[in-house]
């Protein structure tokens, strides 16, 4: 290759870095912006004109904006400082700017934007509510940056302590919960759980995605057999490994193909009375993925 060769496949290479990156971004910015508004409409359709509550870090402002004439979109950035400076030191600079960012812009809507009060209905108020708010937060953080610094908190004590994320969440979502129940009513606080269920769930949806992959590990003597299953009667791509088994009763070390697929889990019912049918003795274990890019997870066309 010639160094003019070089040099142009150098310049390629750098103009389409520079076009993934700015790609990227613009992608992230488009959900981020879409979070911002989700979670205002959740907010002020919702939650905030029937005076309702939510866990987290926006629950809090949410509490105290109720019990004060303080205004919630500075309460929201306020209480979101403690949180954002935690960031800072376990993210970097980058990613606490980017939340900083996202959070002011929250409050900058919830101040400027006003949407028109949805219901009155306390049910719907909680669960759509806490729909919209969930959905927000979820796309958010499907851009990379964060409208609740609950989770960053979580982050840094479950370092500490050595405790799960999920379990600084829920207590410190317990003892929100305690004191709406001690200083306004019980009935506020049981709305408020049935808000942050709501919202907690869709947050997964939206950065878990709706379809949940599970990954599948396969060893059977008729791996052949089960890989021709895979790939051409359910069309999904898998890769095999090469292993070892141990040592077991009566037989000693040998060879042996490992299999390993991503299925959606309306596909596993199916995937297992196939198998049954080639090898009901094959060993399968599976495992929750979190997502999936690239490879086959599309049926092909003809399948």
């Amino acid at each position: 290759m010639g160094r003019n060769d070089r040099s142009s496949y150098s310049h390629a290479k750098r103009l389409l870095a520079a076009r993934i990156t700015l790609g990227r971004a613009l992608k992230d910015a488009l959900f981020i912006a879409v979070g911002v508004f989700s979670a205002a409409f959740g907010l002020e359709g919702f939650l905030l004109p029937n005076g309702f509550l939510d866990g987290g870090a926006t629950g809090i402002a949410l509490l105290v904006a109720r019990l004060t004439d303080l205004p919630f979109p500075l309460l929201l950035v306020l209480i979101n400082l403690p949180f954002l400076a935690i960031a800072f030191k376990l993210a970097g600079r980058s990613f606490a700017l980017r939340g900083s960012a996202s959070i002011l812009a929250l409050a900058l809507v919830t101040t400027l934007v006003h949407f028109p009060n949805m219901t009155h209905d306390r049910l719907l108020v909680s669960v759509f509510g806490g729909f919209f708010l969930g959905a927000g937060i979820g796309l958010a953080m499907r851009g990379g940056s964060v409208l609740d610094g609950t989770e960053v908190l979580a982050l840094a004590l479950g370092r500490k302590i050595g405790i799960s994320i999920g379990d600084v969440i829920m207590v410190m979502n317990v003892a929100i919960f305690g004191v709406a129940a001690w200083l306004i009513d019980l009935e506020t606080a049981m709305y408020a759980m049935i808000t942050y269920l709501a919202a907690s769930k869709t947050l997964d949806l939206v950065v878990e995605g709706i379809e949940e992959y599970t990954g599948i590990t396969i060893i059977s003597p008729h791996h052949a057999e089960i890989r021709h299953m895979i790939a051409n009667e359910m069309g999904r791509g898998l890769t095999v490994y090469s292993g070892k088994r141990g040592f077991t009763k009566g037989m000693g070390a040998h060879e042996v193909d490992i299999l390993y697929c991503v299925l959606t889990r309306l596909e596993i019912g199916r995937f297992l009375t196939e198998v049954d049918k080639i090898d009901p003795n094959a060993f399968i274990t599976m495992s929750p993925v979190k997502d999936v890019r690239g490879g086959i997870m599309l049926k092909r066309r003809g399948h």
